[in-house]
């Protein structure tokens, strides 16, 4: 069964950039579209972007426009979130998916992804 593996958290001040890769070792992701969401202590779990599987189509929320950029590197077999600018309300474990069906859906809706990863922490603070 794919497993996913999130890696890139820590701590970070506002202002700050961080990279989060997202690796399913021994699996190839070619064909599964990757999408990213983040749950803070005491709210629901939000997506956050998601790429297709042809990374023709890659959506972000309203929140991480223009400072997040997600990526894939199918040689690498990874999937990367470029966080850049970031803010106290970015603090948040940050999770990856993986979608059978290869697209990435406007809304990143939770109910798509069939694979999740354990996630890492992001924390955003002076």
């Amino acid at each position: 069964q794919l497993q996913l593996v999130e890696s890139g958290g820590g701590l970070v001040q506002p202002g700050g950039s961080l990279r989060l890769s997202c690796a399913a070792p021994g699996f190839s992701l070619d064909y599964y579209a990757i999408g990213w969401f983040r749950q803070a202590p005491g709210k629901e779990r939000e997506g956050v972007s998601c790429i297709s599987s042809s990374s023709s189509s890659r959506n972000y929320a309203d929140s991480v426009k223009g400072r997040f950029t997600i990526s894939r590197d199918n040689a690498k077999n990874t999937v990367y979130l470029q966080m850049s600018s970031l803010k106290p309300e970015d603090t948040a474990n940050y999770y990856c998916a993986a979608e059978r069906l290869g697209g990435c859906a406007r809304s990143i809706p939770m109910a798509d992804y069939d694979y999740w990863g354990q996630g890492t922490q992001v924390t955003v603070s002076s």
